[in-house]
């Protein structure tokens, strides 16, 4: 059985016995066994140790059974990998027979609730005020975004908070193998379509007669139901060249990929499409419908709480047949406002004469 494919899973709250009460807890992100210990993560990515005798032999016996029986998939030494998830949460777990040090599992919860509020960032310093309102402009323009970060820097919360000012009538589909997004929830009433998609082992990926909704089939088949946007969770592999011909169409969308500096991401994207053949085209494509860069870190404050911030925001442009990268934030600081052409001029067009201004009133 294919240990990578999730498979969803039904849990009362007295299957989680006595960690039930960090389930509920809102501040809690994930709890987290080694097979020794107890940890729990926060909102502000602060660590903490729990009571290590919460997890007896017995129930962690039951709650892993239940998760077993819950998604139909063994859990033994010649099945050591146990994933499953529920509408909030992501569970893995690791059998004792690969490990030194036990059982482990790991549960991860991923809420219908928006933790980002533009006011708490901009009071928090995740970002400056005009630094966010452009970028809320950018929405309205309705622009391309690619995040980027390191694992829990926030992407995805970052990428909700952004849909949120997405116009209700602009369809909207979401693209996700596990689901985090929960744009129908977060903006009732939206136009929304949110597909989920089976995440590919690397045999199947080179089985042609493999049918099951991949990425590459999910955004292909997008086009075919009218979106006005397209939001995939996380750009990995090959799907990434579908995803810049989707937006070639003039369909807008944001992601989130893996690197370090919003330079990187024209490369991040060649990487992952694979084709040298097309390299040239390609990197032209990417200047031409990527139109803006973010990348999101993490800074430990003197209190030990984690603060996520912009460290970089970028625009990418084509302008004359040449390919330009113009950041205007670094350091987490607006350093300059100097917008491309071809950025005024579709602000223009959407009715936007002050880029930089916001009103937030409203929340």
């Amino acid at each position: 059985m294919d240990a990578t494919n999730n498979k969803s899973v039904l849990l009362d709250e007295e299957s989680f016995g006595p960690l039930s009460v960090f389930i509920q807890d809102s501040n809690i992100t994930d709890v987290d066994f080694n097979g020794k210990d107890l940890w729990l993560t926060d909102v502000n990515k602060v660590k903490t140790r729990a009571d290590a005798s919460l997890v007896t032999p017995k129930f962690l016996e039951v709650f892993i059974n239940k998760v077993s029986m819950g998604v139909q998939q063994q859990f033994n030494p010649a099945n050591p990998i146990l994933e499953a998830e529920s509408e909030d949460l992501r569970i893995t777990a690791v059998h004792e027979a690969v490990t030194e040090t036990g059982r482990a599992f790991c549960i991860r919860k991923a809420p219908a609730i928006p933790r980002y509020d533009a006011k708490d960032l901009i009071r928090q310093g995740f970002c400056g005020q005009e630094l966010l309102s452009l970028l809320i402009n950018c929405v309205l323009t309705k622009m391309n975004f690619v995040i980027c970060g390191d694992t829990g820097v926030g992407k995805t919360e970052f990428a909700k908070f952004l849909s949120a000012y997405i116009r209700p009538q602009d369809k909207v589909i979401t693209i996700e193998d596990n689901p985090e997004w929960h744009y129908a929830k977060l903006n009732p009433g939206n136009d929304c379509i949110a597909i989920k998609v089976k995440k590919e082992n690397a045999e199947e990926s080179n089985r042609s007669h493999v049918t099951a909704m991949n990425y590459t089939n999910a955004i292909k088949t997008c086009l075919r139901l009218n979106p006005a946007w397209i939001m995939l969770s996380e750009a990995r592999s090959k799907e990434a060249k579908s995803l810049l011909e989707c937006w070639s169409t003039g369909v807008k969308g944001i992601t989130t990929i893996h690197t370090d500096h919003v330079r990187k991401i024209p490369d991040r994207f060649l990487n992952m499409i694979q084709n040298s053949l097309d390299a040239d085209r390609m990197v032209n494509d990417i200047y031409d419908f990527i139109d803006i860069g973010i990348l999101l870190r993490i800074r430990e404050m003197p209190d030990g709480i984690c603060r996520r911030y912009i460290d970089q925001m970028c625009f990418f442009d084509r302008e004359n047949g040449e390919n330009h990268i113009r950041i205007l934030a670094e350091d987490g600081r607006l350093q300059e406002k100097r917008i491309p052409d071809s950025v005024k001029r579709k602000m223009r067009r959407a009715g936007i004469d002050h880029p930089f201004q916001y009103d937030f009133s409203g929340g």
